[in-house]
């Protein structure tokens, strides 16, 4: 048995979509080197597919990694990918895969594309609604959340049963070291600002901390805002720097662990999230964090976040306020966190995609 994965994702910017996947990887391939997979799926030929323009390589023990093709894009997905992984098992992890592979268990992250068309610009949401029902027509459709797989039955007229869901982590940042120069590099003082990470996209809603953060007025506790632009794709641009605003652009690992250990907490607007993966990288680091009321940050978070309505900038300032009373993090809150994270990991996740493929590979 053949048993190939999309390695597309190695070819694109890093966001949560490209994390998600590299994590997956490498999370099967331990599983595997050690043995807690069943027979066949130890017996099969695992490879790990990349297109020439592949920008990152991933240390693995037994799945083997093979550039194919001369394509790159949707090109090397639809033709290149489809041929080299004909006559076995595909997988592919973000959001995108060849639509007449017939054995092939795709994740798409999120329903934004059908339920806020209005984060997007046109060509990106024909494309995309495009490959979506086409993808629900010849593949299994896998996703991130409970959330995700109610949004996703719903706009591509699937059962939810039919869509099993392998939740994201945060433990990837158990190994990365924080480099603490960066909050002298950026002139802050340790647990006297707001942290915010994410792209400059739409349903990030980053302006709504922005607005928050100058109604605060607080000069002295700013808002740190880590991420790049996506204007390319998104119908949105960048969100200028305002007083009060450190604009950090995009950093490395370390620089936001870092971060992440000295903020006074984190603050996540998000409109809509499939998962919401940084509110939980907050809580790895011991982070206070105030969260948007977004279903899916809801069920992620759980009672480990103060809430606020992502349309309402009252609430995330009046949430700062509160944050700015309370001091550090507190012993029950810290419980909470740990609850939180507890209940996700990549083990689990890939540990519950081997079992899936163990019981319908064909």
């Amino acid at each position: 048995m053949k048993i190939f994965i999309n390695g597309r994702f190695l070819s694109q910017s890093l966001t949560g979509v490209q994390r998600y996947a590299a994590e997956m990887v490498k999370a099967m391939d331990r599983l595997l080197a050690s043995g807690q997979a069943a027979q066949p799926l130890l017996a099969a030929e695992w490879q790990l597919l990349t297109p020439p323009n592949a920008k990152a390589e991933l240390d693995l023990a037994v799945i083997r990694t093979r550039q194919v093709g001369r394509r790159t894009g949707h090109a090397w997905d639809q033709i290149d990918l489809a041929r080299a992984s004909a006559g076995g098992r595909l997988i592919s992890l973000a959001n995108s895969g060849p639509v007449l592979h017939r054995n092939h268990l795709v994740v798409l992250h999120d329903a934004q594309v059908f339920r806020r068309p209005d984060f997007f610009s046109r060509s990106y949401l024909m494309l995309h609604r495009t490959l979506g029902h086409l993808l629900a027509r010849t593949a299994t459709i896998a996703t991130v959340s409970e959330f995700s797989r109610r949004e996703l039955a719903a706009a591509l007229r699937l059962a939810p049963s039919a869509i099993p869901v392998f939740s994201n982590s945060a433990e990837h940042f158990a190994a990365t070291v924080p480099d603490f120069r960066v909050i002298d590099r950026l002139g802050l003082v340790p647990h006297r600002y707001f942290l915010f990470v994410g792209s400059m996209t739409k349903n990030k809603n980053v302006s709504l901390a922005i607005r928050a953060s100058e109604r605060l007025g607080r000069a002295d506790i700013p808002l740190v805002v880590v991420g790049g632009d996506n204007s390319k794709v998104f119908s949105d641009g960048p969100t200028a720097a305002k007083a009060g605003v450190v604009m950090a652009g995009r950093l490395s690992d370390e620089e936001i662990a870092a971060l992440f250990s000295r903020a006074n907490s984190f603050i996540f607007p998000s409109l809509y999230e499939g998962f919401g993966v940084p509110p939980l990288e907050a809580m790895f680091f011991a982070c206070p964090v105030i969260a948007s009321t977004a279903e899916a940050v809801r069920e992620t978070c759980g009672d480990a976040a103060a809430y606020f309505d992502p349309l309402n900038v009252d609430e995330l300032h009046q949430r700062m306020l509160e944050r700015i009373a309370a001091g550090g993090i507190s012993g029950p809150e810290r419980q909470k966190q740990e609850a939180r994270l507890a209940a996700y990991s990549w083990a689990k996740s890939a540990t519950a995609m081997l079992r899936f493929l163990e019981k319908s590979t064909v």
